[in-house]
This record gives C-alpha cells, sequence and structure tokens, in this order.
C-alpha cells in the first residue's frame, strides 16, 4: 500500500498529542461514508502531528484530553491496522453493497462500553461507601443520621443500584466474551451505570450536607467525576438509541 498524508484535526483526544503513539480513524474511500473508514497507527514523532486545544473540564481533570492537529502527516501503508488485503476486500464488499458491517469505531465503542459502565461503577461505590461512613459517625438529634428514615432509605437506594448496574456489567462482560451481544447490552450496562453513577454521587453530597458541597470532602469530585460517563463513548441518549433499536430489530446502518 503507498503511503498516504492526513489532514485535519481531532477533538477530544485522551493522552492527544502526548503520547507516544496515535491511532486514527480516517476515510479512505470518501463515497462509503462512514464504511470507508480504516485504522492506522501514527509512529512516535510523526512530522505534522502535535497537540492542539487543551481542554479544561468539569471532571476527570487528571485525564489529559486535547485536539490532535494533522498537517500533511505521511503515514506508511505498513502501519494500517488489519492490512492492506483485508481493507480491499472489506471495501470491495462495501461497494458491490454484499456487506452489511460496522463501521470500525462504531464496532470499538460496543466493546468498551461495558468498561466504561465499570468506570462509573467504581465512582459510585466510592461515594457511597464515604457516605455511609459519615452517616454511621454524624450525629443529628441523639443519634447516628443513618438510623433516620430519611438517610437510611437514600442509602438503601444507593446500595441497591450499584448492585443493579454491577449485574449488568458482569452480564455484559461475559456476552462480549462468549458470543455477542443478544439485545445491546453493552450500551444497556453503560448507560444504566452512567445515570446511576450521576445519582449515587448527588445523593452522597446530599447525606453530606453543607460539607459535601465543599473540597473539604471528595464526593463533590466524584460527583464531577460521574458526569462525564453518560456523555463520552456515547451519549445516554445514544445508548437509548442503540437499545430501542436491537429490541425492535430495526437496525440502520
Amino acid at each position: 500500500m503507498m503511503s498516504g498524508y492526513f489532514n485535519g484535526t481531532k477533538a477530544w483526544i485522551t493522552n492527544g498529542g502526548i503520547a507516544d503513539v496515535h491511532v486514527v480513524v480516517a476515510a479512505v474511500d470518501p463515497e462509503l461514508k462512514g464504511r470507508g473508514q480504516a485504522s492506522f497507527i501514527v509512529p512516535p514523532k510523526t512530522k505534522g502531528l502535535s497537540q492542539g486545544q487543551k481542554y479544561l473540564k468539569h471532571g476527570i481533570r487528571a485525564s489529559h484530553t486535547a485536539e490532535v492537529v494533522l498537517e500533511d502527516v505521511r503515514v506508511p501503508g505498513r502501519c494500517l491496522l488489519g492490512g492492506k488485503e483485508k481493507l480491499d476486500a472489506k471495501l470491495a464488499r462495501y461497494r458491490e453493497g454484499t456487506s452489511s458491517g460496522k463501521q470500525p469505531a462504531m464496532a470499538t465503542f460496543e466493546a468498551t462500553r461495558p468498561a466504561v459502565g465499570a468506570q462509573a461503577l467504581g465512582v459510585a461505590r466510592a461515594a457511597y461507601e464515604f457516605a455511609l461512613d459519615y452517616a454511621k459517625e454524624r450525629k443529628a438529634f441523639g443519634k447516628p443520621i443513618i438510623m433516620h428514615q430519611a438517610i437510611a432509605f437514600k442509602l438503601a437506594n444507593m446500595i441497591t443500584e450499584i448492585d443493579a448496574a454491577r449485574l449488568l456489567i458482569w452480564r455484559a462482560s461475559w456476552l462480549a466474551k462468549n458470543g455477542g451481544y443478544k439485545n445491546a447490552e453493552g450500551s444497556q450496562s453503560k448507560y444504566y451505570a452512567s445515570e446511576m453513577a450521576v445519582k449515587v454521587t448527588e445523593d452522597a453530597i446530599q447525606i453530606l450536607g453543607g460539607y459535601g458541597y465543599t473540597r473539604e470532602y471528595p464526593v463533590e469530585r466524584w460527583h464531577r467525576d460521574a458526569k462525564i460517563h453518560t456523555i463520552f463513548e456515547g451519549t445516554s441518549e445514544i445508548q437509548q438509541l442503540v437499545i430501542a433499536r436491537a429490541i425492535s430489530g430495526l437496525r440502520v446502518e
């Protein structure tokens, strides 16, 4: 395969511009739109690749997120993931209308969504455990606040939601390893766990009251960190769309 030159800007890239190796999904046959894409490894210190804007985020601030700028970036054919023959055969099938395969990037998202759900689960669990310990120690009206029904019920809901999300993630992970999803279980796990993490971390702040809103305690940070899980790897609304299409049997390629 002959070498190609890439130009463009990629947004919202984790470790963008500072990673040793970048993987770029690029259009190799624009007429095929999303199906005419291929993935390439961009080697370290490749001329023309640079970091653009670094994003200042609401949460997960320890994660470097930035634009990647490509200006006449030359990528040798050997850097194609999957090999030229496989790519040519796949594009030929798409041109002939004999393939209904998925867009590479979308297929990757399907595989990684349970992992994103697991991240959200971890954030929620940290907030719940901290709030539980706080509720056992903090006293109001002569007894620990966990003895008050308003707090006790909130904690009961939190652990129930956490365990439900964990089971969805376990199921999706098992299916991904043993034959694939039946009804978009990966999206189900990611959608449920992400929304759950936002709610659980918000409840943790509520249990701590004013202290929960300050940076003296970690629950406000977990709340900020939780929100991103409803956005990246496909928003919650996209997950609902994927699930709806799966259960209806109407898949749009």
